[in-house]
């Protein structure tokens, strides 16, 4: 059977980017290399994307390569608009258009960390916007007395030190660079000389894949991922069954370990370490008086709950409310063993839907449908409600959670 030449060619082309890759820089993973490949040829087909996937090169240090590696990606993406620092309005008018520029952006580590962080949030909400076809910013145009509406999509690419912001890594590619080893060498890239080598494989990438936007747009790869993910990668593993011969093999791969090793670095959000650290306190318990939660949730010299809030008293039951009532955990009125007796406090029942979407444990937390209380002004049974250890005296002396191993009764 005669391949036909444009999958040849597509191979071929792809396997001259993964080459060059490798001459200037050390990538963390093969699979990190052909994910940095394909990103690259799915920006000359952005007209065919519905989603804009986000490249983001950090690093724990300086000197581990990410701005090298952005230089080849400015060197043979389509149209590369990069930047170190940049005016929301200057971007927004920068993409506005059908087929925008791809947006590199180094240095994102000061523009998205520390006090800067505050100042750019419009700036992160265009990149998070931009991430789907057909999420314009609007608006309203003073000199023409009129809405306008400014597209946001465009392919982006992002280098710093340390992570990015969460919203914005959950749209994207994650490479995450490290310094080279003794024995990892590289060639000197430069600009002048090499940077022509580099537009000419542009140029080819190019023609490739302006030659094939039709297919494209109609492509339905089987994606390996599910949700967010897989808008994100769908692009790039298009590309890779475009071209074929080992890439469609290849570009699975690297969209199922490097999407895994983004989720397990990802840094939980306070109120998902909440929801981890309440199961802790609970042990076996039903129900738990709000005041015992606090103690034994600051209790954890590793949990940022004795300082949180930057008050000096931790976390508060007001602000635990608050955490929780996202989640529709709200704490009830209940009968606890004496010395305690009716008290406010938080029923096991009402964090088992939300323990068993956000942070299901190992073995899983059985998931039943919480079925309301009867109001806290009836009484309530303590049978199977509170499997506490009686109260000896007062709060501070209430024992720490059961052990793993323990049986029945906490």
């Amino acid at each position: 059977m005669t391949t036909p030449h444009r999958i040849i060619e597509g191979t071929a082309i792809l396997d001259r980017l993964h080459a060059v890759l490798t001459t200037y820089v050390v990538l963390p993973s093969p699979e990190a290399i052909d994910a940095v490949v394909l990103w690259i040829a799915a920006t000359h087909a952005q007209p065919a994307w519905a989603h804009a996937p986000r490249l983001v090169i950090r690093a724990p240090e300086k000197r581990c390569g990410k701005s090298r590696l952005l230089d080849i990606v400015e060197g043979t993406s389509c149209n590369p608009l990069i930047t170190v620092n940049a005016s929301t309005a200057a971007v927004y008018r920068s993409i506005g258009s059908d087929d925008p520029p791809t947006l590199l952006v180094d240095e994102a580590d000061t523009i998205f960390g520390g006090k800067a962080a505050e100042s750019n949030e419009e700036l992160r909400g265009l990149l998070n916007a931009g991430h789907q076809r057909n999420r314009p910013t609007i608006r309203w145009d003073n000199a023409r007395n009129r809405v306008e509406k400014i597209a946001t999509f465009a392919m982006a690419a992002l280098a710093g030190i340390g992570q990015m912001p969460d919203t914005i890594e959950d749209r994207a590619v994650v490479i995450r660079m490290r310094r080279r080893a003794p024995g990892e060498t590289v060639s000197p890239y430069r600009h002048r000389r090499d940077g022509v080598a580099l537009r000419q494989l542009a140029n080819d990438l190019n023609q490739w894949l302006r030659g094939n936007l039709p297919a494209l747009e109609k492509a339905e790869p089987v994606m390996p991922l599910e949700d967010r993910a897989a808008d994100t990668w769908e692009p790039l593993i298009a590309i890779a069954d475009l071209a074929g011969g080992d890439w469609p093999d290849r570009g699975r791969e690297a969209a199922t370990a490097l999407t895994a090793e983004r989720d397990s670095n990802t840094v939980a959000s306070d109120r998902i370490r909440l929801l981890t650290d309440c199961r802790a306190a609970f042990g076996d318990a039903d129900a738990i008086p709000t005041a015992v939660l606090l103690e034994r949730l600051k209790a954890d010299p590793e949990a940022p709950w004795s300082e949180y809030g930057g008050t000096g008293t931790g976390l508060t039951g007001v602000r635990l409310g608050t955490l929780l009532r996202e989640y529709d955990i709200r704490p009830d009125t209940i009968r606890f063993p004496q010395p305690i007796g009716q008290a406010k406090g938080y029923r096991r029942a009402v964090f088992g839907d939300a323990w068993q979407r956000y942070c299901p444990d190992d073995e899983g937390e059985p998931y039943q449908p919480y079925q309301p209380y009867p109001p806290s002004s009836d009484a309530v049974r303590l049978d199977n409600v509170v499997r506490l250890q009686p109260y000896q005296a007062t709060l501070d002396e209430m024992p720490p959670p059961p052990a793993a191993d323990a049986t029945g009764t906490a």
